[in-house]
């Protein structure tokens, strides 16, 4: 489908030179497929969102910044570190929710699955399975302790790996999808537990309208920054491209 050209960045503040996350010059390869070709991002805001089509590159952004994904060229620093060094030198610096939270979890029961997220600490795991109980009890979820991960929903696990993010408490929450497979209230709550977060929060998304009022949000496009602003911007610029190409499609069919 033909793409409209592309905006200008949105004006913004500019980063400061020390920013907590930055990517320099990054290249990112996987066998023949070019994911990024000289990205060079700062990210110090609180609240962060990116939209895009599929396989724009936001998850393969998360994975860079997480450490799970190492660039064939450039750097990607956390808070001073680079990422691929964090989970060894700072355990619990950074936190993602995976797309598919079956990809996430390990233990059978809500309460162990949540006692892993405290086991950077060095708490032992009896006393942070206690924990956990409080926790859930906390937030009207204490019946969830001893269920079966195997008897949740789809979106009932997601909210598990959420649930076991807030526990853990890193300074960086990436979120990856979090909302695509939850209910109308179970989106509430996490749009307000997002809001109330006192760490940095970057999140992924196809429904803009939980990053929309964010003070930055980017849209990525074939791995490159199409746009970069304001969240009301970015998204109105995102949507207004897509019903283009869907016009565009339209006419091509007729």
């Amino acid at each position: 489908m033909p793409l409209t050209q592309p905006l200008p960045a949105a004006a913004r503040t500019p980063a400061p030179a020390a920013s907590p996350l930055q990517i320099r010059d990054v290249t990112l390869q996987r066998g023949a497929n070019s994911i990024f070709s000289g990205l060079t991002l700062d990210l110090p805001e609180a609240r962060i969102g990116l939209i895009g089509d599929n396989g724009a590159g936001k998850s393969s952004l998360f994975r860079l910044l997480c450490g799970l994904d190492v660039p064939q060229t450039g750097s990607v620093t956390v808070r001073g570190l680079e990422a691929r060094t964090v989970s060894s030198k700072r355990p619990g610096l950074v936190g993602m929710v995976f797309q598919n939270p079956d990809e996430q979890i390990i233990f059978p029961t809500v309460a162990e699955e949540l006692a892993l997220g405290l086991s950077p600490s060095g708490m032992p795991r009896r006393q942070a399975i206690s924990q956990a109980r409080v926790f859930l009890e906390s937030r009207g979820l204490a019946a969830w302790a001893d269920r079966a991960i195997g008897t949740l929903s789809q979106g009932q696990r997601q909210h598990v790996c959420w649930l076991a993010l807030l526990i853990a408490s890193p300074e960086l929450l990436l979120l990856d999808e979090p909302f695509a497979s939850l209910d109308q209230p179970g989106q509430a709550l996490l749009a307000r537990d997002i809001a109330r977060a006192g760490q940095q929060v970057i999140v992924s998304t196809h429904l803009l309208d939980h990053v929309r009022s964010f003070a930055r949000v980017i849209w990525l496009e074939r791995g490159q920054v199409r746009a970069d602003g304001l969240g009301e911007q970015v998204c109105a610029a995102y949507q207004a491209d897509v019903a283009a190409r869907i016009a565009a499609q339209a006419l091509s069919y007729q």
